[in-house]
């Protein structure tokens, strides 16, 4: 691998809008808002940690990072989710350096009553990508500091990550997520009252995917999921059965150019609907080469950084604008 040296990894990349002040490695953001102004909770990948481990260890170990922001475009760190006795709880500063669990992807929603949150929860800090259960926990939560850990979600397997849920046209919940055991394609399942679920199949398979997101924007229902190179485009009339914008390679923030430049592909994100267009906040490697990212020892490679595009539907055609 050809490292080039011209490049700053502490500089910042074209369009960013938020970068993990402890270990510069935001990932997975999910924004929502309530009445004190906009939230952000991401993973809190290990990009700068001075010593993550072995193989993979560097993207595992992570807490669930929080920024805030009154405009959702400028955004400040808040902290922490870290364990308490009852769940989590928004803790200023920095993670501890050393951690007995990874959390991953967190999904925030709000059921009309209380806020909810969907996190993954892995054993341990994995050196590898193999051999590790992988669970979705669901939390409560009044206003959005303090989780109350309310128990593990039965799903297809013991390898599930990438939690989405929402309220579907027939007044059900669905909860889509990557099951690895099933070659990481998204599983679907269904509650009447989040209190319950049911499986319900395979929402979306084909090639390999992680990070489905659903959201309504223009009378239609868009499943958006993760395929490394760019995110698949899905459309649905009911938010049950999903069919792909495009061809079978198609996507939406597959560009990239050279490293220097920072604009790399768009990676695992959530939307946020304002009106007839919406916010798409995804995470991208602004220096990354197109090496292998899971074991690259090389800094400027592994930092990572929220970017946002303005996501539209133009003639029945989802685009995103970065």
């Amino acid at each position: 691998m050809t490292v080039d040296a011209s490049l700053d990894p502490d500089a910042a990349a074209p369009r960013e809008i938020y970068r993990d002040p402890v270990y510069d490695g935001a990932t997975d953001p999910v924004v929502v808002r309530d009445a004190d102004g906009w939230w952000m909770f991401y993973t809190q990948r290990r990009a700068t940690h001075p010593h993550p481990g072995d193989g993979v260890a560097w993207v595992h170990g992570s807490r669930i990072g929080v920024a805030r922001s009154e405009d959702g475009l400028r955004w400040s760190y808040a902290g922490t989710l870290e364990p308490d006795a009852a769940g989590l709880g928004l803790a200023d500063g920095p993670p501890p350096a050393a951690v007995g669990e990874t959390h991953w992807a967190p999904e925030i929603i709000h059921d009309g009553t209380r806020w909810r949150m969907y996190l993954t929860e892995i054993d341990g800090v994995p050196t590898r990508w193999e051999g590790h259960t992988r669970r979705i926990v669901e939390y409560l939560s009044d206003d959005l500091r303090t989780w109350s850990r309310r128990g593990v979600v039965p799903l297809a397997s013991d390898r599930v990550i990438d939690a989405a849920v929402t309220r579907c046209p027939d007044g059900l919940w669905r909860l889509w997520y990557k099951d690895e055991a099933a070659d990481s394609t998204t599983a679907v399942a269904v509650s009447d009252d989040l209190d319950s679920w049911r499986l319900d199949g395979t929402a979306v398979g084909g090639r390999p995917h992680e990070g489905p997101f659903v959201f309504a924007l223009d009378g239609t229902w868009f499943l958006l999921t993760d395929e490394w190179r760019g995110m698949a485009v899905h459309r649905s009339a009911d938010a049950v059965t999903w069919q792909r914008q495009g061809g079978t390679d198609a996507v939406i923030l597959g560009e990239s150019g050279a490293a220097r430049d920072g604009i790399q592909i768009g990676r695992h994100g959530s939307v946020v609907v304002l009106g007839d267009e919406a916010r798409l906040y995804f995470f991208t490697h602004p220096w990354w080469d197109g090496s292998e990212l899971a074991d690259t020892g090389e800094r400027s490679h592994r930092r990572s950084a929220v970017h946002v595009a303005r996501l539209r539907v133009v003639d029945g055609t989802l685009v995103a604008e970065r």
